[in-house]
């Protein structure tokens, strides 16, 4: 019997530290969103982007809060797959889990197509780019085929890159508004662009709501701290430190950059084509700038791809182990993560070589992406928050005595609740998003026909629907 199939290897192994997770959660927060959209958003709310990004900062703040009391509460629990089964339903635990695999194949599909046009800008050739893609995600297969330690580190070095890229602009933004740096507009930097270009709200509400979809798709990833769970050493200490700095990792890496950006250059002289990361350093005469920032954001996008890899090898493994997928995808390898689930995964992946080679735009690819990947996401963190508000009920006496509890909890999940309600119609009301948000749940009556034959078959064999297994 091979080594996979002994019980004893039948569990994920802790092996992400405490530094590891920080990082996870920080290059979690950062998306490829605000290298690659935050042009594009601009353009569409002027400064009150920054408003965009804080309201969002506090409402993911408070998912974040609630999907890891109930971790810390049953250290059993795999990921946020695992107590939407066992809190709302079997059902919503399958539901759960298949959107977000779904959710970050999708991104990891539209990551290697991204990927691909940045190798392009050196390469020059898109065939030969696609290829050199096509060894870059072999590689990411094998990092997470190895052990959760090196996926751990890859993580890690992924995120220092996309931190010192923001620090540095930063940095050099704000020496550039203290020496009166004078840009492309003729008019000298200063944070008074804020609200000297038409005011805060210069594109008013239409413009402001707009740009929550882009800003909503930057944010994916910060929730990958709850499918770490499992293979997080000391989780009641590491899970905590990197949730509560989530609106510090905001205000720094989102609002930060977004102000020094529009002080340097007036909003409205954006290119909402071209990234402002490119742009600032450009001024400054760093020659290289192109190529620097052009490896900064293929990081990124490597980055999100083998989050994806990781995150959806994990919920279908925890799929498979409540019996909601194939049990082929619930045996580990000797290095003890799910091996089938990852080969799986890969394979589908490889679907970006006929999307690219078949045509159409890479920027209307990643837009279609964007939209979808949003619906879904407000998805998964609705259920999350509706698990909470089933914990709460259930386990009062163990809110209550939590040391780590989300704030003012008899309203604040119904207040995000109605939050998401609300973005979802902003996003039937824009034409931009509306096909696709409107398409997506096709998705889930996919997986509602799917989930009554899954049941039936899963009754008729004697299993148990309302036990976590695992």
């Amino acid at each position: 019997m091979p080594v996979e199939d002994h019980e004893q290897e039948e569990t994920l192994h802790r092996g992400l530290s405490n530094r590891n997770i920080q990082l996870i959660a920080l290059g979690g927060a950062i998306g490829t969103g605000l290298f690659m959209g935050s042009g594009s958003t601009i353009h569409s709310a002027g400064p009150s982007i920054i408003l965009v990004y804080m309201i969002l900062g506090l409402v993911l703040f408070l998912i974040m809060r609630a999907m890891g009391e109930i971790l810390i509460h049953n250290l059993d629990y795999k990921s946020f797959q695992d107590f939407a089964h066992h809190l709302i339903g079997p059902w919503a635990g399958f539901v759960t889990g298949w959107t977000y695999w779904f959710l970050w194949v999708v991104i990891a599909i539209g990551d290697m197509i991204v990927v691909t046009g940045y190798f392009n800008f050196w390469i020059k050739n898109i065939t030969v780019s696609a290829f050199v893609t096509l060894g870059l995600l072999a590689l990411l297969v094998v990092i997470n085929l190895l052990t959760v330690k090196l996926f751990g580190e890859v993580e890690f070095w992924f995120a220092l890159i996309k931190i010192a890229a923001i620090l540095a602009l930063i940095a050099v933004g704000v020496v550039m508004v203290a020496s009166g740096f004078t840009g492309p507009t003729g008019e000298p930097a200063s944070f008074t662009h804020l609200w000297d270009h038409g005011g805060f709200f210069p594109t008013g509400a239409s413009g402001f709501l707009g740009a929550f979809s882009i800003a909503i798709y930057s944010f994916i990833g910060t929730e990958l701290i709850g499918t770490t769970a499992a293979e997080t050493k000391d989780p009641t200490r590491t899970i905590p430190r990197a949730i509560n700095q989530v609106p510090l990792r905001i205000a720094v890496f989102y609002v930060g950059a977004l102000a020094v950006i529009m002080a340097i250059t007036p909003w409205d002289a954006i290119n909402p084509e071209t990234s402002p990361f490119v742009s600032v350093f450009a001024m400054v005469g760093l020659g290289a700038a192109a190529s620097v920032m052009n490896f900064v954001v293929l990081t990124s996008a490597a980055s999100s791809a083998n989050s994806g890899i990781f995150s959806s090898s994990r919920m279908m493994y925890g799929l498979a182990k409540s019996h909601q997928a194939p049990r082929l995808f619930g045996r580990l390898s000797s290095h003890r993560v799910p091996r089938r689930a990852l080969l799986f995964i890969g394979l589908l992946i490889l679907i970006y070589l006929p999307i690219l080679f078949v045509g159409g735009s890479v920027l209307k690819g990643f837009e279609l992406i964007a939209a979808v990947a949003t619906t879904l996401i407000l998805f998964i963190w609705a259920l999350i928050l509706v698990s909470y508000i089933r914990y709460r009920r259930r386990h009062r006496a163990a809110h209550e005595a939590s040391e780590f509890k989300l704030h003012f909890a008899a309203v604040t999940p119904w207040l995000a609740l109605a939050f998401i309600a609300f973005i979802a119609c902003v996003l039937v009301y824009f034409p931009a998003t509306r096909v696709p948000t409107l398409l997506t749940p096709v998705w889930f009556v996919v997986l509602g026909l799917v989930w009554v034959v899954r049941k039936r078959i899963l009754l008729r064999r004697g299993v148990t629907l309302d036990i976590i297994n695992g």
